[in-house]
């Protein structure tokens, strides 16, 4: 039980970035969920199918006990079913279970957080700052920012390219999403003639012996790089930037969904390139870029000026 919980608290670090004050309330909400189990469940708890035995029913049974014998508010409780409903994903998504039981689970409504994205000029900052050094490493690492922010990948997805999934003359990447769903992603000539000169100078000498490597990405040592990897990347090239956000790969990709809306392309373009199963998921983008609008209106309409 405790070791799924920790494989799922180290995706939200590597995958999502997210921050230790966030991690422990993810720590404190899953571990509260898991002392139910064990007290619900008595030994059956300890088997190692103990999520396959997790019910709609018992997921409700567990939200009437915060919010009555623990009297925990809305927005508590909210968290709390989010962070499981999270945790289902995950085990679904890594072939631990079927599918999650929390498809249909409800919640307390409350207000959603929006995406942080750069804007077009901290992207710009972000991308030159890479080119600068000149080393094998930064080439690299320029060519992984800029793919991130053509494409829209998750962290996730990049680490696991390999080269055979670049197609150069048709101008594509195939990648594998969540599911191990395979989907193809575009990306622009800047950003593949980039790729080009990697693959062909700085990866040979990052390779070093080990040319057999598949990976599209490898460490100084020849091998496939980790997402912690890319994490730390970005983390370094953004504080050289002086962009004073905290960001994550994630903020790219939530930077290429709303660069791309602003710009004019279709909700539902968008919602395929991002490898999106559902419109809902992206429709958050929408509420970021009602702001642009309203800026262009201001500055274009003969009576607002």
């Amino acid at each position: 039980m405790q070791k799924a919980i920790e494989d799922f608290l180290q995706h939200l670090v590597v995958e999502r970035g997210f921050s230790q004050h966030t991690l422990d309330a993810y720590r404190n909400d899953l571990g509260q969920f898991a002392d139910f189990l064990k007290e619900k469940m008595n030994g059956a708890s300890e088997r190692s199918d103990v999520w396959e035995r997790v019910d709609l029913d018992l997921l409700n049974d567990y939200i009437a006990d915060l919010r009555g014998r623990k009297g925990y508010r809305d927005t508590t409780t909210a968290r709390k079913v989010a962070a499981i409903k999270s945790f289902f994903t995950f085990l679904a998504q890594n072939g631990v279970i079927e599918e999650p039981p929390t498809e249909s689970l409800g919640s307390p409504r409350v207000g959603r957080a929006l995406p942080k994205y750069l804007t077009e000029d901290e992207v710009e900052r972000l991308l030159r700052e890479a080119d600068k050094a000149g080393t094998a490493e930064a080439q690299r690492d320029a060519n992984i920012l800029e793919l991130l922010y053509a494409t829209g990948l998750r962290v996730s997805e990049l680490v696991s390219l390999n080269v055979q999934d670049v197609d150069f003359e048709e101008s594509y990447i195939r990648c594998w999403g969540k599911g191990s769903k395979e989907r193809i992603v575009y990306a622009h000539d800047k950003a593949l003639n980039g790729l080009q000169d990697y693959l062909s100078t700085s990866r040979m000498s990052l390779l070093g012996q080990n040319k057999e490597e598949a990976a599209l990405f490898v460490n100084h040592r020849g091998e496939r790089l980790t997402r912690q990897w890319v994490w730390n990347i970005l983390k370094t090239y953004s504080k050289r930037a002086g962009i004073d956000q905290k960001i994550t790969p994630h903020t790219l990709r939530h930077s290429f969904a709303t660069h791309l809306l602003q710009k004019g392309a279709s909700l539902r373009h968008v919602q395929e390139l991002l490898g999106h199963s559902s419109i809902s998921t992206t429709q958050v983008y929408t509420h970021l870029t009602s702001e642009h609008l309203r800026d262009e209106y201001e500055k274009s309409h003969p009576r607002a000026v």
